[in-house]
């Protein structure tokens, strides 16, 4: 998910596990007690249900390493699609969880609604944006914020980028609003949920079988992850990591399902960062209050940052992978970054934020919890940002950045 994975990630360790760091543990679940307590005294349960929840996403974006970022790249430069693969299984998972209840409007008596925004060119444009920023960056929406939370100091350059593109993009965002463009269709809506279910189901079959042909013919035979886990209680290996794929793929589709539950929509990240962003040109003096993209959405802009469903889960996100990085013995931040890392980092982070901005989501908004939500506006946002990722593939080393590639066998 990001370039920074292999120390992020408990996985990398050697034979025995490093020690857990105790201090930053327990100051992230003490933050974590006192947030939900906080937000369920002062914006209800539902805040501080969605804290935890957004918390235990954290801990599985960690553990499990799960990737966007790294999961394309080393398909687009290596042909291994073990990462894909995992995606398949997540949304295949969620579609049969949300289809039946988006269908029907309700969940345990309560309205649901899924994230359907408009088919349109603004979609093509910002998802490939956002793509190549994914790999310049580092990281999608979600990676950025479980690195940040997980140690890692480059990332906190790619989030405050990410908040500064996001404003960027909606400065004009009514004449992106302009671009040709389809109504927000859901297929659950005009198929039916069981055709639809079925027609999702057979698209990620066919995704996860080509992966598989592909990295055949690259290697031979598919490559194994690393299990550095294996051998482990599997308590153990929950508690401290490193979590095999799958564990991540049905985690994050059970999370999201339990956010639809809780808040009546599927998760999503970066309408906080435009919100951050906003409040913060607006403290300073800028009548953000009259761009045309607040226009409608005066109560979010000047409600408390408590009451924003967003914000509650990506700071809980952030805390959850400081719980994890702390279990598994890796929370340690590195100063010092080569410049040209760093360059890559802001300008990545903005191309993220306007990107995600135009393209009415991320990875998570716009692709899992749009293919979930049965969106057309999914279908189009997963093909532009691959492209736009496959570009930023091949401009990672112009900054110094590595493209992770198998090694050869050799016969010495």
């Amino acid at each position: 998910m990001n370039t920074l994975v292999s120390t992020l990630n408990p996985a990398r360790g050697g034979a025995s596990a490093p020690r857990i760091n105790y201090m930053p543990l327990l100051v992230s679940l003490l933050l974590l007690a006192v947030g939900a307590n906080y937000l369920a005294q002062q914006a209800g349960w539902r805040q501080g249900s969605l804290w935890i929840i957004g918390a235990l996403l954290g801990v599985t974006l960690y553990h499990a390493s799960f990737g966007f970022t790294q999961a394309w790249r080393v398909f687009v430069a290596d042909g291994r699609g073990a990462g894909l693969r995992a995606q398949m299984i997540m949304l295949a998972l969620g579609v049969v969880l949300f289809f039946p209840a988006l269908s029907q409007g309700s969940l345990w008596g309560e309205h649901v609604s899924g994230i359907v925004a408009p088919a349109s060119l603004s979609v093509v444009i910002g998802a490939f944006i956002f793509g190549i920023g994914m790999q310049l960056g580092g990281g999608c929406a979600s990676g950025t914020l479980f690195a940040v939370g997980g140690g890692s100091t480059r990332m906190i350059l790619t989030l405050a980028g990410f908040v500064a593109g996001s404003v960027l993009a909606t400065v004009n965002f009514t004449w992106w609003a302009t671009l040709p463009s389809l109504p927000p269709t859901s297929l659950v809506k005009e198929w039916g949920w069981p055709t639809a279910l079925v027609a999702n189901l057979a698209v990620f079959a066919v995704i996860y079988w080509l992966t598989t042909v592909i990295e055949k013919r690259r290697h031979g035979r598919l490559v194994a992850p690393a299990n550095p886990g294996a051998g482990k209680p599997a308590w153990w290996q929950a508690i401290r990591g490193p979590w095999p794929l799958i564990w991540g793929a049905v985690a994050l589709a059970l999370l999201n399902f339990a956010t639809l539950a809780v808040s009546g929509r599927p998760w999503g990240i970066t309408s906080a960062f435009t919100l951050w962003g906003a409040k913060a040109l607006d403290a300073a003096g800028t009548d953000v209050a009259f761009w045309q993209y607040w226009a409608n959405d005066q109560d979010t802009l000047f409600a408390p940052l408590s009451h924003d469903v967003t914000t509650v889960m990506d700071i809980g996100i952030m805390l959850g992978a400081l719980v994890a990085a702390s279990l598994a013995g890796r929370f340690s931040p590195v100063w010092k970054i080569p410049l040209r890392s760093l360059l890559a980092a802001a300008v990545g982070g903005v191309m993220l934020g306007f990107g995600a901005r135009l393209a009415w989501g991320c990875n998570i908004g716009a692709y899992f919890s749009g293919m979930v939500s049965g969106s057309l506006h999914a279908w189009i946002w997963l093909p532009s940002a691959f492209a736009g990722s496959a570009l930023g593939v091949l401009l990672r080393p112009w900054f110094g950045l590595s493209v992770e590639k198998t090694a050869q066998p050799s016969g010495c």
